[in-house]
């Protein structure tokens, strides 16, 4: 199979394997410290990432629909996950799991490829707000998201957004309150 056929049917690739979850909105799928055992590929809704620092959560990704999420180090290494994952909408999900996933890359070629580029784009988004956060101020940085993603601001709460942005509800505010 060609690289660019398995891009365009991501989803029908893996489709004799999924099976459909629904969650309502609030619901932890993976845990901090727990290994992730389900890759989650959003139909509807939307999830964040988030750790835990000394009793604050700390939001590090937001994902919607046609996005796949899974603490990848973990899913991949069995190794406990950096970070919890939760809904944050009621969602409609497709799951994969593990064993699903590894005989699906395995068999069908072309697949690493894509799933390389998918890694290596998620990386270079965080690698920019690796260094949205060492460059610019939180107004710069709150700009960025409604220019690059005005979705965000749209459908997540306030308090994820302030926590994405490393600043207070209140900061966020402010900052919303001057433009």
């Amino acid at each position: 199979m060609k690289q660019e056929n398995v891009k365009a049917n991501n989803w029908e690739i893996f489709s004799p394997y999924f099976k459909q979850f629904e969650v309502p909105a609030k619901t932890i799928l993976l845990k901090e410290g727990k290994v992730s055992k389900t890759m989650y590929f959003i139909e509807k809704g939307c999830l964040r990432t988030w750790v835990n620092n000394d009793g604050k959560e700390i939001t590090t990704q937001f994902f919607f629909e046609n996005d796949s999420v899974s603490s990848i180090e973990s899913f991949r290494a069995n190794q406990p996950s950096l970070y919890s994952i939760e809904s944050l909408e009621p969602c409609i999900l497709q799951t994969i799991s593990q064993k699903d996933f590894k005989t699906v890359v395995e068999n069908t070629p072309g697949i690493k490829a894509v799933f390389e580029e998918h890694l290596l784009k998620r990386l270079l988004q965080g690698q920019k707000l690796f260094y949205s956060y060492l460059k610019n101020t939180p107004q710069q940085r709150y700009k960025e998201l409604i220019e690059n993603y005005p979705h965000i601001v749209q459908r997540v709460p306030q308090h994820y957004i302030a926590s994405y942005l490393g600043i207070t509800s209140v900061s966020l505010s402010r900052i919303r309150n001057r433009k």
